[in-house]
C-alpha cells in the first residue's frame, strides 16, 4: 500500500516553478549554521527581500484570500511551498513573523472589515513583521492573568506593563499585538482586549534577553510606558480578548499543523551511518540501531500528527483535542529524541566546540532546542489541560475550540 503524496499534473506544474523561483531568489547564504551567534544585518535584508518577492506572488499566506492580500490558492498549493521551502531550510515567511500566521486569523475573525483592509494587506504582502506579545514576567502559561493594562482615555487606549520571552533578535519589529487589560475589576476572561499596536510609538522598549539557546534568535522583552494606542486598533471589541486570543491559541498549540520534518534527525542519523572509531560506524552498534529506531518511530508520529492537523485545519475541519494531542507529542518527544542522541553520543552531544561537535553543531542546537521548545506555545501541562476539557474529562460539557476563519 502507497502511503506517499503524489501531485497532480496541475501541482506538478506549480511545484516546478516554486523550485524555479526558489532557486533564483534564495541565496545559499542564508542559511545560518549554529556556530553563527546572529543572523547578520545582510541576512535579515536578503530574508525581508525574499518575504517582499513571495508576498508579491501571494505565496507568503497563499491560503489567505486575495482581497486581503494572500495567494487565494488551495491547500495542495501550500503543501507544495512548505515542502520546497523545507529544502532551504528556512519557514514561509523566511523571517520571524508570528504576527501574521497566528494574528492574522485572529484579524479575519473578529476584526471589522475597516480593520481587515488596513492590517492584513500589509501582513500577507510581507511589508510589516509583526511580533506577538502574550508572556508575561509573572507567568506566561496563564494568559487570562495578563497585567499589562490599557485603560481608555478618549479615542485612545494608554498601555503600561511588560511582555517577555517574545519576539526574536534577529527580525525588528513593524507592529505588535498583544492581549491586555482593559477591566481591572471585571470577572475574569471577561475583561480582556486584543490590540494591534505599531511597534514604534513612544514609550515602546524592547530588550534582548540572554538565553540557553544562545544569542542568534534569542528572545526579547518589551516594556510599555504610557504608551497610546489608538482605539481603531482594539480587535473585537473592548473586554472581549480573550476570545479573540482562543484564535490564535488554537494556532499556536499546534491546531495548525505542519508538513515538515526534523532535519536534526536525518542529520543525526547520516552522522551515525558515516562516522566510524576503531573501524566501525556508530550505526553498527545493534544498540545504537535501537536508539535510532525509537528516534525515528518518535519522529514519524510527531510528523503524522502535523500532517493531519495541517489538513484538518487547511480543510476548514472542526478540531477538537487535536492541536495539543499533537503538541504534546511534539515536545515530550523532543525530549525523548534528545535524551537518545545523547545515550549515542556522550558528551558529544553536548558540545558545540568547532572540532568536536557531530552534525557541524546541529546535534547541540537539537538538545538546547528540545528543551526550550517544552515550554513556548504552551506548556506539556497546558497541553494535557486542554485535552482533558475538550474531551469533558472533569466537567460537564466538553469545551469548544476557538473559532477559525471560514
Amino acid at each position: 500500500m502507497d502511503f506517499e503524496m503524489h501531485d497532480t499534473a496541475e501541482m506538478a506544474a506549480f511545484r516546478k516553478e516554486v523550485k524555479d523561483t526558489f532557486s533564483q531568489i534564495i541565496p545559499k547564504e542564508l542559511i545560518v549554521s549554529p556556530y553563527d551567534e546572529d543572523v547578520t544585518p545582510e541576512q535579515e535584508a536578503m530574508r525581508r527581500k525574499i518575504g517582499l518577492e513571495l508576498g508579491a506572488k501571494g505565496w507568503l499566506r497563499p491560503m489567505w484570500p486575495k482581497q486581503y492580500g494572500g495567494g487565494g490558492l488551495s491547500i495542495d498549493h501550500a503543501i507544495v511551498l512548505e515542502q520546497e521551502i523545507d529544502q532551504y531550510e528556512i519557514t514561509i515567511p523566511p523571517y520571524s513573523d508570528s504576527g501574521a500566521g497566528l494574528g492574522g486569523p485572529a484579524i479575519m475573525v473578529w476584526a471589522n472589515e475597516e480593520q481587515k483592509q488596513t492590517f492584513l494587506p500589509k501582513m500577507a504582502t510581507g511589508e510589516w513583521a509583526s511580533w506577538q506579545l502574550l508572556t508575561e514576567p509573572h507567568g506566561g502559561s496563564d494568559l487570562a492573568s495578563t497585567k499589562t493594562t490599557a485603560i481608555k482615555d478618549g479615542d485612545e487606549y494608554v498601555l503600561n506593563g511588560t511582555k517577555t520571552f517574545v519576539g526574536t533578535t534577529d527580525t525588528q519589529p513593524d507592529w505588535l499585538w498583544t492581549i491586555t487589560l482593559t477591566d481591572p475589576k471585571g470577572p475574569r476572561h471577561q475583561n480582556l482586549s486584543w490590540f494591534v499596536i505599531p511597534a514604534g510609538l513612544p514609550g515602546i522598549m524592547i530588550q534582548p534577553l540572554d538565553l540557553l539557546n544562545g544569542s542568534g534568535g534569542a528572545k526579547c522583552s518589551v516594556f510599555f510606558e504610557d504608551v497610546r494606542v489608538p482605539a481603531f486598533n482594539l480587535i473585537g471589541g473592548e473586554n472581549n480578548g480573550w476570545k479573540v486570543a482562543a484564535t490564535h491559541l488554537e494556532l499556536e498549540h499546534g491546531g495548525g499543523g505542519t508538513v515538515r520534518g526534523t532535519r536534526q534527525v536525518e542529520r543525526f542519523i547520516e552522522y551515525c551511518k558515516t562516522t566510524a572509531f576503531n573501524g566501525e560506524t556508530i550505526a553498527s552498534d545493534p544498540a545504537v540501531r535501537d536508539a535510532i529506531a525509537d528516534i525515528l518511530t518518535d519522529d514519524n508520529v510527531a510528523t503524522l500528527f502535523g500532517l493531519r492537523n495541517f489538513w484538518m485545519s487547511h480543510s476548514k475541519k472542526r478540531m477538537s483535542y487535536e492541536g495539543s494531542q499533537s503538541s504534546f507529542f511534539r515536545k515530550m518527544g523532543g525530549l525523548r529524541k534528545s535524551g537518545l542522541m545523547q545515550q549515542v553520543l556522550g558528551y558529544l552531544a553536548v558540545t558545540s566546540d568547532k572540532a568536536m561537535a557531530p552534525g557541524e553543531g546541529w546535534v547541540d542546537s537539537y538538545m538546547k532546542s528540545s528543551i526550550i521548545s517544552v515550554h513556548p506555545g504552551g506548556t506539556q501541562d497546558v497541553q494535557r489541560v486542554i485535552m482533558a476539557r475538550r474531551m469533558g474529562i472533569g466537567r460537564t460539557a466538553k469545551e469548544e475550540a476557538g473559532q477559525m476563519p471560514d
